[in-house]
């Protein structure tokens, strides 16, 4: 396979970015991605759902970050490597590598996130656009006129 490393069902791409995909025959649930991420040695620090046509500006965590998919489909946008991951997948993420996520249909997408440490430490390379602190300014009005 050219440019990326492929497992059972693991895939590795150049950039350090390791795709798993669900394997089981069922389902996923919020509990059985939460297990499948344990299974890492991830601490989980949020379960998010965002809305259709979703854009997250640029950034990068400053620790390695893991994604569980627990329903919907959205893509991460890395340099020269976009990684699309829907309900099941787990998503391994570089501290330090800067990325975008981009939900390109109708409907919600919900993942965990997590860390090995439980905390989430960002650093922002945009506009801090669909981050979680922004989010959070809209449903609470503040920092609107």
């Amino acid at each position: 396979m050219t440019g990326q490393e492929k497992s059972t069902n693991m895939t590795t791409f150049p950039n350090g970015v390791k795709l798993i995909k669900w394997g089981r025959k069922e389902e996923p649930t919020a509990e059985s991605v939460a297990a499948e991420m344990a299974r890492f040695g991830y601490t989980v620090y949020d379960l998010q759902t965002i809305g259709p046509w979703f854009e997250r500006s640029r950034h990068a965590h400053d620790y390695e970050e893991i994604r569980g998919a627990v329903s919907g489909v959205t893509t991460f946008h890395f340099d020269n490597c976009p990684v699309t991951i829907e309900g099941g997948d787990i998503l391994l993420i570089p501290g330090g590598l800067p990325h975008e996520v981009i939900s390109h249909n109708g409907r919600p997408f919900t993942a965990y996130k997590g860390s090995l440490s439980g905390e989430r430490k960002v650093t922002e390379h945009g506009d801090a656009k669909g981050s979680l602190e922004e989010l959070s300014r809209h449903r609470t009005g503040a920092g609107t006129s």
